[in-house]
């Protein structure tokens, strides 16, 4: 700024010419925090989508034994810093693209990037209220070997867990398209 003051630009223009170049800057941050909540809430609407359409249809089809030994594992493997980043990353990436399109002018992608966040919240919702409850109230359960009631812990974990799962599936596959949505409006700028 000071070259362009040195150059004879003062006052308005050059107050101009900074505003533009905070706005790309703000366009840019804002067109890389939506990049990264598509991609994260896209890669979590995958997992729930693969548990809704092969892993539990599959676990569906084992014995007791083989079902809670599964799921039990399962819920132990997946609390990794890799699902940890992606599952909270989506939510704070898309926090982040709100704010940032909160200052771009226009702000068509802004409706699309709020209502992906708010299905996220409501994938949020549904896992902490009723999906690791179960995972936890199965954990409690125990080893195989101290279970007395394969059946018992299976009925009361499996199709709720299960109907859940598909409602939150449904709901990051809406979140996935709205910023998909999003992300074609911030490309075009319109």
């Amino acid at each position: 700024m000071d070259r362009l003051t040195a150059r004879g630009l003062t006052g308005g223009m050059a107050a101009t010419i900074e505003a533009g170049r905070t706005g790309t800057t703000v366009t840019a941050w804002g067109g890389a925090a939506l990049v990264a909540a598509t991609v994260t809430t896209g890669l979590m609407a995958g997992l729930f989508c693969a548990f809704a359409y092969s892993v539990m249809p599959g676990l569906g089809k084992a014995d007791d034994r083989t079902f809670v030994e599964a799921m039990q594992r399962i819920n132990v493997a997946i609390l990794n810093g890799w699902f940890g980043v992606i599952f909270a990353g989506a939510l704070v990436t898309s926090i982040a693209a709100v704010v940032l399109h909160l200052r771009d002018s226009g702000r068509p992608a802004l409706p699309w990037i709020v209502a992906g966040l708010v299905l996220y919240v409501a994938v949020l919702v549904v896992t902490f209220a009723v999906n690791v409850p179960l995972n936890n109230e199965l954990a409690a359960a125990g080893t195989l070997d101290r279970i007395g009631d394969l059946a018992a812990v299976r009925e009361r974990f499996e199709a709720t867990w299960v109907r859940w799962n598909i409602i939150r599936a449904a709901a990051s596959i809406a979140a996935f398209g709205c910023l998909s949505w999003a992300l074609v409006l911030h490309g075009r700028g319109t």
